[in-house]
């Protein structure tokens, strides 16, 4: 993925993602309610994500449809955290989560599964 999202962008795109197509309006009246921002920041951070191609702008009501896909991201955002903290290496993330918290027996045999279907 080439494009490069901050935090205050993925809070918009979370709302189209969340709830599919909507009217800036109502990303703003969400966002207001989530994290207190007025209604120009929002539109700010709706146009930057029109400008970056992250979200496609319609009228009438200035639609918003989101581009790209949250999985997409996801796997950016993991790439780039396991590359820039953990040298490149997945098992150190892997390592360095699991050692956070203590796993119930159900958990383990769930994570042993997804690594089984590696």
């Amino acid at each position: 993925m080439d494009i490069k999202l901050f935090d205050s962008e993925l809070k918009v795109m979370d709302v189209l993602w969340k709830e599919g197509d909507t009217t800036a309006k109502h990303i703003s009246d969400v966002l207001s309610k989530e994290v207190g921002w007025n209604m120009n920041t929002t539109y700010t951070l709706i146009k930057r994500c029109i400008k970056k191609g992250a979200v496609e702008r319609s009228e009438p009501n200035f639609m918003c449809h989101a581009l790209i896909p949250k999985e997409e991201v996801q796997k950016a955002e993991t790439d780039e955290l396991i590359n820039k903290i953990y040298d490149g290496s997945a098992d150190k993330l892997f390592t360095a989560l699991l050692g956070r918290k203590k796993l119930s027996v159900e958990q383990i045999e769930k994570l042993k599964q997804i690594v089984g279907e590696l």
